[in-house]
């Protein structure tokens, strides 16, 4: 493996992918120092999104108290009423979609922004109040690289998680065990390191934790259990707050992010070895997320060849970094909708709980075909075409309402090729081939000889080249 890959493999893991001015060789590849580089690019606190300016824009299908306020003149004015608000609130997070995949593909802290990423899927939530949603990005980009424990309270403690998971409901003498359970199944222990005496108990602890029409965190101390409770072998009068203490003082909690954080930083195949070291740092560190990361995108089994191009971009992933590798100027924005829908992955839009699955499953015969066909769309004037079901909240306004329609959406992409290709300066035709391809594809044998061939000493031979290998399959592995 090159230097161009070496570092390119840092680019994808900890970023999405390089952009236009980090093709050029790196000479001596120092994983230290160029980390180090993308950590000190996410050092200053991201800016909150604001696209959503409060909650009476954002009510949503879960309106709760605000709608039982509301003197409406009769059920079927509350009903079109409740309508008109759920699609303004697929219009905000669709707004928020489209916000976000820009800061990706943009910003500069891009280890800030794949992390936000990651804990996006570990703390999955899908609200249809797209205040709340934004509230909860804000909280995970925020907090994306600090200690693990004020992540965890900070989510725990949104509206949009309380409201996901039922604790809005949770209350002393009817205690809904829905939030304590994922709380230690999925953001923290895992399955087999608690009981479900452990699970009832902690519920009985976030009884009277709730939020305000402003999605302002509130413990109602009336709904509060009072009584003491056991969990994991401690005995107190427990709250919330200190079951989540409670948690993090297990190293189990520990060893189930670092294996997650594995499975998506490094190979779906997990090393016990380097995730048991990885933990007990990570543990003895109070969770801190920067050792963490320095830890593992610095370590020398990294960069070895078993987990270098192995490992399958997410939908979220690729369409990135194309955006990044390739600068371009989209008229139809919108358009980047579909292609998530199409693909198997929209931003707030989980399928459950637990998160996007990852690994093989993001490929199959039709999506390898799509994936494969994306680079080339974006320079012709061909549409994508979907085949739509019925309208629902994932297409966020795009869908049709008569399932079976086949319609054909345009990219309407403006690539800046000058751009793209201004850091290979005087470079021959032949160096920057081998620039190119090391830079598109994390593989270890390179496209031979004839491929070149076909491209060199030809009109737009580099555009050309491109999107030959962004749409060969090994461009859906980095």
């Amino acid at each position: 493996m090159n230097p161009i890959q070496k570092q390119n493999h840092l680019y994808w893991r900890a970023g999405f992918g390089p952009g236009p001015d980090q093709l050029v060789n790196p000479g001596n590849f120092q994983p230290g120092r160029v980390f180090n580089e993308l950590l000190k690019a996410s050092e200053k606190a991201p800016e909150p999104f604001s696209i959503i300016e409060n909650f009476a824009e954002a009510m949503g299908q879960n309106m709760g108290e605000a709608m039982q306020k509301e003197q409406m003149a009769n059920t079927e004015q509350t009903a079109e009423r409740r309508k008109a608000l759920q699609q303004k609130n697929r219009e905000g997070i669709r707004d928020l979609n489209l916000a976000w995949l820009n800061q990706m593909v943009n910003n500069p802290d891009q280890l800030r922004e794949k992390m936000a990423f990651f804990w996006h899927g570990h703390f999955a939530c899908r609200t249809q109040n797209s205040f709340f949603q934004q509230q909860l990005l804000n909280t995970i980009r925020t907090h994306s690289l600090s200690d693990f424990g004020t992540l965890l309270t900070e989510v725990s403690k949104s509206a949009a998680m309380l409201q996901f998971l039922n604790n809005q409901q949770n209350r002393k003498n009817s205690p809904n065990e829905n939030f304590a359970r994922e709380v230690m199944e999925l953001f923290t222990m895992g399955r087999g390191n608690y009981s479900e005496q452990d699970v009832k108990e902690a519920a009985r602890a976030f009884t009277g934790w709730g939020f305000n029409l402003a999605g302002e965190f509130q413990f109602r101390r009336f709904q509060h259990d009072e009584g003491n409770k056991t969990i994991l072998v401690k005995n107190g009068n427990f709250n919330g707050d200190d079951v989540l203490k409670i948690l993090l003082e297990q190293p189990a909690t520990s060893t189930f992010i670092c294996t997650k954080l594995y499975r998506f930083f490094v190979n779906d195949i997990v090393n016990t070895k380097h995730v048991d070291w990885m933990a007990k740092r990570f543990f003895e560190s109070g969770y801190q997320v920067k050792s963490l990361l320095t830890d593992m995108f610095t370590a020398g089994w990294f960069y070895e060849k078993e987990n270098v191009g192995t490992h399958i971009k997410s939908p979220i992933e690729l369409w990135v970094g194309i955006r990044r590798q390739i600068p371009m100027q989209l008229s139809n924005q919108q358009a980047q909708l579909l292609i998530q829908r199409a693909l198997g992955q929209i931003l707030f839009y989980p399928p459950n709980v637990a998160g996007w699955p990852g690994g093989k499953t993001w490929i199959d015969s039709s999506s390898l075909l799509l994936r494969m066909r994306i680079p080339q769309l974006l320079t012709s004037t061909d549409g994508i075409e979907i085949n739509f079901k019925a309208d629902d909240d994932t297409e966020m306004g795009q869908g049709k309402k008569q399932s079976g329609n086949m319609n054909r959406y345009k990219i309407n992409a403006q690539i800046d090729w000058k751009k793209a290709f201004e850091s290979l300066g005087k470079i021959t035709e032949k160096d920057r081939y081998q620039i190119l391809s090391a830079g598109f594809l994390q593989t270890e044998k390179l496209p031979e000889q004839i491929f070149m061939e076909q491209f060199i000493g030809k009109d737009n031979y580099l555009v050309n080249m491109s999107v030959a290998l962004m749409s060969m399959p090994e461009y859906q592995l980095s």
